[in-house]
């Protein structure tokens, strides 16, 4: 055994009272001796957030509340789990729908009842052996250090062991792929499936073709994974990726209602599948899986104000505003503190009126929505603040309809689906051109800026250079141009000056963020290995 349990915070997540004191009974007779009990998913959470637990044994079908896929996603949203610490989901239950969820929500391991001492010992030590061979990489991508996570990687594959060597094989494609090294990702696939026929391996090329812009591949890819593993979960939520980007709203939505009939406890896939249906106008569907949405979210981390707006709005469109109106009703009881929840009510009341002729209550409503947008504007979703600036165009306010349009285009200009979005809400609503005329605005904006910030750099005003690139990243924090020129000038204040820890530190929280917005690895690669040059030499281009 390489794990010494009386050292171990262990948390038992069980509502049987007899089976807590039977996993207490085993854990002790291995030395365990800090143990502490929740018979509930919401004591589970409480019990987490006072303390962190090195080892969680959760029961996956805990009667009242959360049950254990749901205390597994919010103990991980809300970052209650060490990255050493072990989660192993118990169950009694063998049925498809159980197997799919656990797997999918991939807890460190699972153990099917009734199970003996030894087994549930060899599960945790097996655990607590891999989490500590590979405690370098996981602390470099929880700190977002992709770049630092590939080297320890790397050298983890140099030391051979052939245990280890094809988990670490697959942790070092999946980086690849975070970091846009599309090419190093196949390279690794085709090697893998060369030896041996591996789903994941497959479906790893499948992911690098979609990013590649081979979606017609990726789809046929995808689809033979399916017909071999039918219960794939993951590669369902991938054909549905490619199916959207080549514009096949139909297609997209059938594949995921496949997966949702798999799996229908997974509240993502859920809300996923509502959305798409409501976008291509399948109202029964959108209906049945904003429904199930709402019954999952009651007990999940994930449950939102969104999902009743959906269904409210389904029930508009399908001309029943009293039935909307009763969701509006439950979505303000739910959500009674929550802004963003207040506004889409407001929202929903105002179109609800409409349809039903109470100019007043509808005006009232309106008023309401103007008054929260001053208070909380920006802080909202986007996709929110896109519906209001829908709104306020339609009831005459197109001054502020058009300030939201222009931040919303600012903050988003890189991200071509959203602005795809934009551009369709504003030819349906507003005019043909009025999206492109915004866009072209920001776009003169950005180059006016990037400009003025390298001819500061280019006269040796580094500092005002960096003043006038961070003040844009603030605005524009999605902005691939200003991220990347930013991320140069700070790389070369560096080299050219006393190194500064606080300085590597955002330089490198910056490259981290161009990672995350998808900037190309070939523009990334270069500047993440010239700061590593500064952190191994720190005496580099030191001024005498």
């Amino acid at each position: 055994m390489t794990i010494n349990l009386a050292t171990q915070k262990i948390l038992v997540v069980e509502d049987q009272a007899i089976m807590r004191e039977t996993l207490k009974h085993i854990l002790g007779t291995f030395g365990a001796r800090l143990i502490v009990e929740a018979e509930s998913g919401v004591n589970a959470i409480a019990a987490m957030r006072l303390e962190p637990f090195n080892i969680v044994l959760c029961d996956y079908n805990l009667l009242r509340g959360k049950n254990g896929q749901q205390v597994l996603e919010e103990a991980r949203h809300l970052k209650l789990l060490p990255l050493n610490a072990i989660f192993i989901m118990v169950t009694g239950e063998k049925s498809p729908e159980m197997v799919l969820s656990v797997i999918e929500n991939k807890p460190d391991d699972y153990l099917i009842k009734p199970f003996n001492q030894q087994q549930l010992l060899i599960r945790i030590d097996r655990c607590h052996t891999r989490k500590k061979y590979l405690a370098s990489i996981d602390n470099d991508i929880d700190s977002g250090n992709l770049y630092q996570a590939i080297q320890h990687c790397e050298r983890l594959l140099q030391t051979n062991d052939k245990k280890m060597h094809l988990p670490l094989l697959k942790i070092r494609a999946e980086l690849a792929l975070k970091v846009g090294d599309f090419k190093a990702a196949e390279a690794i696939y085709q090697s893998i499936l060369h030896d041996r026929e591996l789903p994941w391996a497959r479906l790893g090329l499948g992911i690098v073709a979609f990013f590649l812009g081979f979606y017609q591949q990726a789809i046929e890819s995808f689809q033979e994974l399916i017909k071999q593993y039918p219960a794939m979960l993951e590669v369902y939520d991938w054909l549905v990726k490619a199916h959207e980007s080549l514009g096949d709203d139909e297609n997209a939505l059938s594949s995921l209602n496949l997966a949702v009939t798999l799996s229908p406890m997974s509240i993502l896939r859920q809300k996923k599948l509502a959305m798409l249906a409501d976008k291509t106008e399948n109202l029964p569907i959108a209906k049945k899986a904003y429904a199930a949405t709402i019954k999952l979210g009651k007990n999940s981390i994930h449950g939102s104000a969104s999902d009743y707006s959906g269904l409210a709005n389904v029930y508009l469109k399908s001309n029943a505003p009293n039935e909307a109106l009763k969701i509006v009703l439950e979505l303000n009881q739910q959500f009674h503190d929550d802004p963003e929840a207040r506004l889409r009510a407001a929202l929903l009341e105002t179109n609800i009126y409409q349809a039903k002729g109470n100019k007043a209550l509808a005006q009232q409503a309106y008023g309401k929505t103007f008054s929260l947008n001053e208070q909380f504007n920006k802080q909202l979703s986007r996709e929110l603040r896109l519906e209001m600036a829908k709104t306020f165009y339609l009831n005459g306010n197109s001054e502020t309809c058009d300030e939201i349009l222009n931040d919303l285009v600012k903050t988003n200009v890189d991200d071509k689906l959203f602005i795809k979005e934009i551009t369709a809400v504003c030819d349906a609503v507003i005019s043909q051109d009025h999206a492109d005329t915004l866009i072209q605005q920001i776009k003169k904006e950005l180059v006016d800026i990037n400009n003025k910030g390298v001819s500061l750099f280019k006269e040796g005003n580094i500092k005002g250079a960096l003043d006038i690139f961070e003040l844009a990243t603030a605005k524009m924090p999605d902005n691939h141009t200003i991220i990347l020129n930013l991320v140069k000038i700070m790389i070369h204040d560096l080299k050219k000056s006393t190194p500064d820890a606080n300085k590597i530190l955002k330089t490198q929280s910056y490259i981290n963020k161009a990672i995350e917005i998808g900037i190309p690895h070939n523009q990334i690669s270069d500047l993440q290995t010239e700061l590593n040059t500064v952190q191994v030499n720190p005496t580099i281009n030191r001024p005498v």
